[in-house]
């Protein structure tokens, strides 16, 4: 009974801070008052790039209002699924299954030789299982979309240099998938396979678009979209895309070097207490042991874990910036 009231109490103490997270969690003046200078600086501004700027933005947020019930319809195997088309691997949905049943049975086999409770043995095996799986292939998009978004302003250059010199949009597209290596050159490619088999070159940038779900390549997009519509030099206005994206690039590395100490703090405080447990442990195990058999210890260290979690969580949403 003093195990169940303990437990009782410890998710009462954690869903009134989480209460107490949401109440005062507002929304940011300062963040706000940003917003409305942006919004003057695209009304009243001559400078071309600001301009084409402002473009994409309103084109970008028009289409994700349009594009946004598709995501919510869909199940959670097709996500799945095109999370791991993101990686670039053609690794199967199978691959995935595999992994996370291999680590769960490994992690729940581990600790039940260890003399762990069965309880514990479940849940640290289901973290694992399900959450690893899920980290390596985040890790792998990431790296995937950080070389993506890191070449592609040169592909466009590469683009606008071949409309300059008077070759067709679909023929300096092919140029760039031949040129351009890398996850650029594999999308690309992938676009100009689609076109060969009847596709519309705006629907075969929308699916690579909607495949690699990347505000840089959702305006290269746009703006082939609205060229289309609208008329106008197409190399100029790429030419101003390509100084745009480069400019953001800019930005992301200056906020990644000016918050490095925040998340080095932040690696290190989270990392600590488990160095720690791991070394004293290789030194006296018994020492540690209760934590695998004894309820409260069980307890205790689940919610040190959960507050653990909640201060990691918070430092991450301080040293993230919207660019």
């Amino acid at each position: 009974m003093g195990m169940m009231q303990m437990a009782i109490l410890a998710a009462g103490v954690l869903a009134v801070l989480f209460l107490l997270i949401f109440a005062f969690a507002g929304p940011s003046a300062s963040r706000a008052g940003a917003k409305r200078l942006d919004k003057l600086k695209y009304r009243h501004s001559d400078n071309a790039d600001v301009r084409v700027e402002a473009q994409m933005k309103k084109a970008l947020s028009a289409r994700r209002k349009t594009t946004r019930p598709k995501g919510e319809n869909m199940t959670k195997l097709e996500i799945l699924a095109i999370r791991m088309e993101k990686t670039g691997k053609n690794w199967p949905l199978s691959y995935f299954f595999y992994a996370a049943g291999g680590l769960f049975l490994l992690a729940s086999g581990l600790l039940l030789l260890k003399g762990a409770p069965i309880l514990l043995c479940l849940f640290v095996g289901l973290l694992l299982g399900a959450g690893l799986p899920h980290f390596i292939v985040g890790f792998l998009i990431n790296r995937r979309v950080g070389k993506f978004t890191a070449s592609f302003p040169d592909a466009i250059e590469l683009l606008v240099r071949g409309l300059r010199s008077g070759l067709p949009v679909t023929e300096t597209i092919g140029v760039v998938a031949k040129e351009v290596g890398g996850p650029v050159g594999e999308e690309f490619r992938k676009v100009v396979d689609r076109i060969k088999i009847g596709q519309t070159m705006e629907d075969a940038l929308q699916e690579s678009a909607k495949r690699m779900d990347t505000p840089e390549f959702q305006f290269f997009c746009i703006t082939l979209a609205i060229q289309r519509e609208t008329g106008g030099n197409l190399a100029e206005t790429l030419s101003n895309l390509a100084d745009v994206l480069r400019k953001r690039g800019q930005m992301k590395l200056k906020i990644k070097a000016m918050s490095s100490e925040s998340k080095a703090s932040a690696y290190i405080v989270g990392s600590l207490p488990f160095i720690v447990f791991a070394l004293v442990y290789s030194v006296n195990p018994t020492y540690l042991a209760g934590f695998f058999y004894e309820e409260r210890l069980i307890v205790a260290g689940m919610g040190g874990l959960c507050w653990m979690s909640i201060g990691v969580f918070i430092m991450a949403k301080m040293v993230s910036f919207e660019i």
